[in-house]
This record gives C-alpha cells, sequence and structure tokens, in this order.
C-alpha cells in the first residue's frame, strides 16, 4: 500500500468526535475538552468518595450497614451496628469534609492566581494560611478566657469565624502590600507573603507557648493537617461557610478572564475591579479559614491542582473554576485514603503528603518559568 494510501486510512480511522475535537485544540479552543474533563472529573469524585467511606484500618462493611438498615437482614447484628458507626459517623462525615476541604482549598488557589495574575499564588505560600492558623489556634488557647462574648454570639462557628478573619486580614495586608498603580509585582507578593506567614507563625508560637499540655497536644497534630477530628458537627460548623464560598465563585469567572488583560483593560470591558477584587478575597478568606479551622495545614493544594488543569483545559474560568473544586476534593481524598492505610493502625499526617507531592512540584513550575524565559 502506498504512503498516501496509509495515511487515508489512519484518517479514515480517526472517529468524528475525536477529529473535532483536535481540530478545535488546534484552534485554541479547549472548551469541549474541558467541558468533557469537568464530566470525567464529577464521575471520579463520586467513585472517589465511595472507596473513602470503604476504606480504613477497620474491617467495617458497608454491604453489612446496608443489609441490616435498608434491606432488613444482616447475617450479624452486632458487627452491621458497629460497621454502622464506623460508616455514618467516622468515615461519611470524614469523606465529605475532605470533599470540601481540597475543593475549597484549589479554588482558594485559583481565585488568587487570577486576581494577582500570577501561576505561584496560593494560600498556603503567600501566609494566608498562616493568618487563618492564627485566628483559629487564638481561640484555641484563650478560649473562653478573653473571648467569652463571641463563643456566646457564634457558638459552634466562633472557630471558623475566627479563622475567616485571620486569612481576611492577611488577605487584605499581602494585596496592600503586593499591588501598586493597578500592578501586583510576583516578587513583592512572594516575599510579603513570607513575611507575613513568619509574622503569623511567630505569634502562633507565642500562643503554643502559653497553651497547656492537652492544648499543645491537639495543636501539634492539628498544625501538621488531618482529617482525623472530622465529625457532623464540625461540617455543620465550617461546611456552610465552605460552601457558600464554592457557591459564589463561579459569579467571579467572567471578571477573572477579563482581569488577565490587566485591570484597566477589565474596567473599560465593563467589569467592576474592586468589587471583584472585594468579593474573591474575602471569598478566599472565607474558604481558607474554615478549611484550616477544621483541618489545619494542609498545603500546596491550590497550586497543584490549578496548574495541572491550565495545561490540560487552559486559563478560561468558566471551566477552571468548577473542574479545579472537583480535581481538589478527588486528590484530597486520595491522600487521606493513603493517609489512613500506609501506616494502619495509626495514621499520617495529610499535610505531610500534600506536602511531599507539592513542594517538587512547586519548584518544577519555578524552573520550568525558567527555562522559558531563557534564564
Amino acid at each position: 500500500m502506498a504512503l498516501s494510501d496509509t495515511s487515508l486510512v489512519a484518517k479514515a480511522s480517526v472517529p468524528p468526535g475525536l477529529k473535532a475535537l483536535l481540530s478545535d485544540w488546534r484552534r485554541g479552543d479547549r472548551a469541549p475538552l474541558a467541558r468533557i474533563v469537568i464530566g470525567v472529573l464529577a464521575v471520579l469524585t463520586l467513585v472517589t468518595f465511595g472507596f473513602s467511606v470503604m476504606t480504613g484500618a477497620s474491617d467495617a462493611s458497608i454491604w453489612n450497614v446496608l443489609g441490616l438498615e435498608v434491606l432488613g437482614f444482616a447475617t450479624d447484628t452486632t458487627l452491621s451496628a458497629r460497621d454502622s458507626i464506623i460508616i455514618y459517623d467516622i468515615r461519611l462525615p470524614r469523606a465529605v469534609m475532605g470533599l470540601l476541604i481540597g475543593a475549597s482549598l484549589a479554588v482558594s488557589g485559583a481565585v488568587m492566581q487570577g486576581l494577582f495574575r500570577n501561576p505561584l499564588a496560593d494560600p498556603g505560600l503567600v501566609g494566608v494560611s498562616s493568618g487563618a492558623s492564627l485566628g483559629a489556634v487564638t481561640m484555641i488557647v484563650l478560649g473562653t478566657q478573653v473571648f467569652g462574648p463571641l463563643f456566646a454570639i457564634f457558638g459552634i462557628y466562633t472557630l471558623p469565624v475566627a479563622s475567616f478573619v485571620g486569612g481576611l486580614i492577611t488577605t487584605l495586608l499581602l494585596y496592600r502590600i503586593a499591588t501598586r498603580n493597578g500592578q501586583t509585582s510576583i516578587a513583592t507578593m512572594l516575599l510579603a507573603g513570607i513575611a507575613l506567614g513568619a509574622l503569623a507563625g511567630a505569634v502562633t508560637g507565642i500562643l503554643v507557648f502559653k497553651a497547656d499540655d492537652k492544648q499543645l497536644r491537639d495543636l501539634t497534630f492539628w498544625g501538621l493537617g488531618s482529617l482525623a477530628g472530622a465529625t457532623w458537627t464540625k461540617i455543620l460548623a465550617a461546611g456552610p461557610i465552605m460552601l457558600a464560598a464554592l457557591l459564589a465563585v463561579p459569579f467571579l469567572a467572567r471578571g477573572l478572564n477579563a482581569i488577565t488583560l490587566g485591570e484597566a483593560a477589565a474596567f473599560h470591558m465593563g467589569v467592576p475591579v474592586q468589587r471583584l477584587k472585594a468579593i474573591g478575597i474575602v471569598t478566599v478568606a472565607a474558604a481558607t479559614g474554615a478549611s484550616v479551622a477544621v483541618s489545619g495545614g494542609i498545603g500546596f493544594v491550590g497550586i497543584v491542582v490549578p496548574h495541572i488543569l491550565r495545561l490540560i483545559i487552559g486559563p478560561d474560568h468558566r471551566y477552571l473554576l468548577p473542574a479545579s473544586a472537583l480535581l481538589g476534593g478527588v486528590m484530597l481524598l486520595f491522600a487521606d485514603m493513603f493517609a489512613r492505610t500506609i501506616v494502619a493502625p495509626a495514621e499520617l499526617p495529610i499535610g505531610i503528603l500534600t506536602a511531599v507531592v507539592g513542594a517538587p512540584f512547586f519548584l518544577w513550575i519555578l524552573l520550568r518559568g525558567r527555562m522559558q524565559m531563557g534564564l
């Protein structure tokens, strides 16, 4: 067969849908691919959530629970009752919290990168998580001794609100320092984030020094990041804040797309730039603060997830934001399953795993940027 005939067979063997997708890719239109990726991620989220509920150090079986409570029979009622407690009161709230926290951190990173027009922006790297941690630690250590009226007013929401305030103050300071005449300096942002994070860490250290033995043990494990303390009460306290932030983010997509051209260009396109920045900053602070309040320090999710997705589906925030929420939840659930099983029956703090993966990825981004600039 001639070479031309071989090429004709190869072209004929390509499905029409894939051929159209490749054509859109060559033209730079990644919207069809983005929709497919979001659909795949949605299915993967459901599958991962199911595996998370079924995975753990205990041999608890979800099938025993279904047999007892749904089908009305079970081989061992005592075993099924125990399994029901493990599934409903331990694993299920842990999986729900993992999805919410992973989605919140990933979306916060995507929003910050859009606002700052900088792929290195991340709540953990630029001090926002440190500020949120400071707010939470302040409430944990000082508690009712100093902030009794706040506990009386906010109840179970006191810790998430304190984390939100700490993250909000840090984000506002960071934006104020790094932005001048509508332009954000990458170097200034990173250096200011390091300084603000160090300052928040120093104050946190003073509070930890003041903590009693019980508080110190809780703070040490909490600072490494973990979903071990997930309960329905904590979900009730922090979940609505994270959910509200996630629901508000899609409305920022058009403005974030416009602001990539610069604040002046976005303003002339009819985007209310100042309102967009205010809503974006408050959203990031709320999502990050609520996440830190219930899980501690889990870093690098906000920089790894959006960057991977930009390489695949492009920078369009209409697709990037929902895809980041889905992939962030999936990534954190996978990390949590690994943390629960690798040293079973003990548990590895999940923040250690995300740092092991995220730190080399961050270095790769830096080296890739240097090579692109020819440095």
